[in-house]
């Protein structure tokens, strides 16, 4: 969303302060070598991991622990707010912006060289985020043009991206919009199945594709909206059928009110919940390994729920963008100022 512009601004001026961990510590710091704001974040396994940034900044571990800043000739200006890694070579990196600021490079070689893939070729676009079923397939996904949201799909590992229409199934609301804030506002899962997230309009809704992103449906989510800064900003399904959508509102980080919905039936209709920490959630992700568990993050802290949203526990107050998991007890969180978290907790859902 052109919004994402003014996120990011406000972001700059949100001081990180030390983290205050629990006992025992939930996140542990983990030397980035940037200070750039921290957006994307793809694990691979509990020991690879890539993440992205402002300044055309990516980054990649391979033990763990260790994270080593990769240069893409030619991206320094822009805004990577995705990433998608296929392994601890392959990775697919998407910046968002106005026009030509979106586009998508691809490195075979662990980001010693990169290929562009991509430029919107749509002036008035400005793309949000990417999500892969398997090496091979995945969709990118983008604001509205002409009233209706833009969607591509690639079936050759994000070498190259042919555009989906659907007329009626993509058509926007008056003010709708998506948030580039986490890379999550677009999801997948099973062989098929994708949603996306929108905010911004008078009602947010979570729009969902049973074909690999060839035909979309739409629900209305019951949660707070009807503002440029208010909205959903992620979904996460942990399946075809149960999943989580979380938001609230940028501009206000601890503004009470729901800021979470729950589907039992793959997107169809939605239950308004609380998730925790209360206020504004950037991202929610289903835990690979733990069936039940989410976890949730944004300015507000993190939490987590065992128990698909039935209920939630905070982990921590330390403001962060997005967070991934490779297992119950390996993950990371990324965020302003380059912040990178290891996560040290007991395993989730466990």
């Amino acid at each position: 969303m052109r919004h994402a512009t003014v996120l990011a601004a406000l972001l700059a001026a949100v001081p990180v302060a030390a983290p205050a961990f629990a006992q025992p510590a939930a996140w542990q710091p983990q030397a980035s070598g940037t200070q750039a704001e921290l957006r994307g974040l793809s694990v691979v396994s509990p020991t690879v991991a890539w993440a992205s940034g402002a300044k055309g900044t990516v980054l990649r571990t391979v033990d763990g622990g260790t994270w080593r800043v990769l240069a893409v000739p030619g991206a320094e200006k822009l805004d990577f707010r995705d990433i998608h890694a296929i392994d601890a070579d392959t990775a697919i990196v998407m910046s968002a912006g106005p026009g030509d600021a979106s586009r998508i490079y691809r490195t075979a070689d662990g980001g010693a060289t990169w290929q562009l893939a991509i430029t919107n070729p749509e002036p008035r676009g400005f793309w949000d985020a990417i999500a892969f079923w398997d090496a091979r397939r995945g969709i990118l996904f983008g604001d509205p043009v002409d009233g209706r949201f833009q969607v591509r799909v690639t079936h050759d590992g994000g070498a190259t991206w042919q555009p989906v229409t659907d007329e009626t199934g993509l058509r926007a609301l008056p003010d709708e919009g998506a948030f580039a804030a986490s890379g999550t506002c677009l999801t997948v899962a099973g062989s098929g199945d994708a949603w996306f997230a929108t905010g911004g309009a008078q009602n947010p809704r979570v729009f969902h594709s049973k074909d690999g992103g060839r035909t979309w449906q739409a629900a209305a989510v019951p949660v707070a909206a009807g503002a440029p800064a208010r909205g959903l900003f992620s979904v996460g399904f942990r399946d075809a059928q149960v999943g989580i959508a979380a938001g609230g509102d940028y501009k206000e980080v601890a503004m009470a009110g729901v800021n979470g919905a729950r589907s039992e039936d793959g997107g169809a209709s939605w239950t308004p919940v609380q998730v925790l920490p209360a206020g504004y959630m950037s991202v929610v992700v289903p835990v690979r390994g733990a069936a039940d568990t989410f976890v949730a993050a944004g300015l507000a802290g993190s939490g987590y729920s065992g128990d698909a949203n039935k209920s939630w526990t905070v982990l921590d107050r330390t403001p962060v963008n997005t967070v991934g998991f490779a297992s119950p007890s390996a993950g990371w969180a990324v965020g302003p100022k380059g912040i990178v978290l290891k996560y040290t907790g007991a395993p989730l859902g466990k």
